[in-house]
């Protein structure tokens, strides 16, 4: 996305005269949930209002999982857009929740990317994470790892963070990794999974061969 259509994006979201100026987040997270989530992140904080938006968003994501028939309803691409738009706004007026709020899942709307929520709600919620100080780190393995190499890898991965920084680690467990782990810490990734090796290893025969 360039920064024009970045920079319209946002101003579709805020509600304030002053979104010509975008407000970067304290994270970049990529992929087209990142843009859209960087989008709400500059309107809330020229609202001032991160933390109000975070609890709605929470709250519709809750809402949506509870909710199925409302979940399939604005999710089915056969529906109307305009139909899924007034179904919606209905719901979050009745919600009471914030014109920003209204106006981002609104263009999400338009913009037929409902489907995509899931994808959008997770990159805010990495990029509020990080606001409030917190470094997410994922670690997936083939197996659970036990209480003294949970210990280990907990005390290396301290030296990524900051004296002010507090570290959130979800563990992930996936047998195609094969051994090893992939971890990521932030807006970085290590792979150093088995299987990944085992990939280079094959490609690189097959590169001789």
């Amino acid at each position: 996305m360039s920064f024009c259509r970045f920079s319209l994006l946002a101003r579709q979201f805020s509600t304030s005269s002053t979104a010509a100026q975008l407000v970067k987040p304290p994270i970049q997270v990529f992929g087209l949930g990142g843009r859209y989530a960087h989008a709400l992140y500059s309107a809330a904080s020229k609202e001032k209002k991160l933390d109000v938006i975070d609890k709605e968003l929470k709250s519709v994501e809750e809402t949506l999982q509870k909710n199925v028939k409302l979940a399939d309803f604005i999710s089915n691409p056969v529906i109307n857009r305009l139909n899924k738009i007034s179904v919606l706004n209905d719901f979050l007026k009745s919600q009471k929740m914030s014109p920003t709020t209204i106006n981002f899942m609104t263009v999400l709307a338009d913009n037929n990317r409902l489907g995509k929520m899931k994808e959008v709600f997770n990159a805010w919620a990495r990029i509020m994470s990080s606001h409030r100080g917190e470094v997410v780190c994922t670690i997936t393995t083939a197996k659970p790892l036990d209480a003294s190499q949970l210990k280990e890898v907990q005390s290396a991965l301290k030296g990524f963070v900051k004296k002010t920084e507090t570290l959130q680690m979800n563990m992930q467990v996936d047998s195609s990794v094969m051994g090893g782990m992939v971890v990521e810490i932030g807006d970085k990734y290590v792979d150093m999974s088995t299987a990944t090796q085992v990939k280079t290893m094959t490609n690189l025969i097959k590169e001789a061969i």
